[in-house]
């Protein structure tokens, strides 16, 4: 099958590969329409690994992504040919322990698409579990339907912060996953989000969502925008989602006596933590590494409106194009948030 592949550290091509594509009685099969890049794909053009996962081989790219149903197994009863889909693109052992305790993202043996030695989603059809594909309202797009991937990051970071209404939240970070997890923040009741970031671009993409109060942290102090909001009292929860070490060190600064402190990005490296400051506050933390339980709630924030992507989509390029697509993602410009690849005929 044609399909967008990684050859080696930034080389990619778009060639034929050989894919396993044969369906089991649960599975579907799916004509892709629209993929997202997302940050680890372009780590992996880039840099040919993310901590302990190296590309050895060729691999193609691509895990945010929707669909078209062309096919089902003989056990599929939810779905049907025709059916407007996205997929959560990680497969767990549905009979380990993580699984049945009710945290298959959490699974050591899970099989995440353009996570080596694991191929993506780039390509013209894909063969997936159906339980972990999901049908799109006929009012949500392909291309937003893409985007239900990185939306439930941000989804996973405001369960995880168990948010009661009327909070202010801040996040720390207005990248893609910084943007939706504080219109997430806002959707599970937050009143007003705080965004920090050093790009003034990005902070006006944010900017245009109600309830989202921007914060260039390189002309202004967060910490005194967060006091002035709550009366000097701090956020009530507080996601970290730039993984840049710097923001580590002062967002426990931000939180209320009694708040949750989100931990979504990744650092590079190990950071310093002030645990006597946490400890004075009485902080509780929380992690975030992928998702679980939450496809459905995505999609029915982008059908119901709560939940707006499509001023996040910066360009979109065509399957032929995907080369200049990744080489267009990879130059880091501040006002692009987010780059997809259309297979829509």
């Amino acid at each position: 099958m044609r399909a967008l592949v990684l050859e080696r550290t930034r080389e990619l091509r778009l060639r034929d590969i050989d894919v396993d594509a044969t369906m089991g009685p649960g599975d579907v099969r799916i004509a892709v329409r629209s993929v997202g890049i997302c940050g680890s794909d372009l780590h992996y053009y880039l840099h040919g690994a993310i901590g302990p996962y190296v590309v050895r081989e060729p691999m193609v790219l691509g895990h945010e992504a929707s669909g078209v149903v062309t096919a089902v197994g003989s056990a599929v009863t939810t779905l049907k040919p025709g059916d407007r889909v996205c997929m959560e693109p990680g497969v767990p052992d549905w009979a380990s322990r993580a699984s049945r305790e009710g945290i298959y993202n959490l699974d050591p043996a899970v099989r995440f698409w353009a996570t080596p030695p694991v191929h993506g989603c780039l390509m013209p059809e894909v063969v997936h579990p159906a339980n972990l594909c999901f049908p799109l309202p006929d009012n949500v797009s392909f291309a937003e339907g893409a985007f239900v991937e990185p939306l439930a990051v941000g989804l996973q970071a405001a369960v995880k912060a168990r948010i009661t209404p009327g909070q202010v939240g801040v996040v720390l970070g207005a990248g893609t996953i910084g943007v939706l997890t504080a219109l997430s923040a806002l959707a599970a009741g937050c009143a007003e989000v705080v965004i920090t970031d050093v790009q003034p671009e990005k902070l006006a993409i944010a900017g245009r969502y109600p309830g989202l109060r921007p914060v260039n942290v390189a002309e202004a102090s967060a910490p005194e925008a967060v006091r002035s909001i709550t009366g000097g009292w701090g956020a009530d929860c507080v996601f970290e989602a730039s993984g840049s070490p710097r923001a580590f060190a002062g967002m426990t600064e931000l939180a209320a006596p009694g708040g949750v402190v989100v931990l979504v990005g990744i650092p590079p490296a190990p950071v310093p933590f002030d645990v006597a400051a946490a400890q004075a506050k009485e902080l509780r933390f929380e992690n975030v590494f992928r998702y679980a339980h939450v496809f459905p709630k995505a999609v029915a924030l982008l059908a119901s409106g709560k939940i707006d992507v499509k001023p996040l989509i910066s360009r979109t390029f065509s399957f032929e194009q995907s080369v200049e697509a990744f080489e267009f993602a990879a130059e880091n410009r501040p006002d692009v948030i987010k780059t997809q690849i259309s297979l829509e005929p």
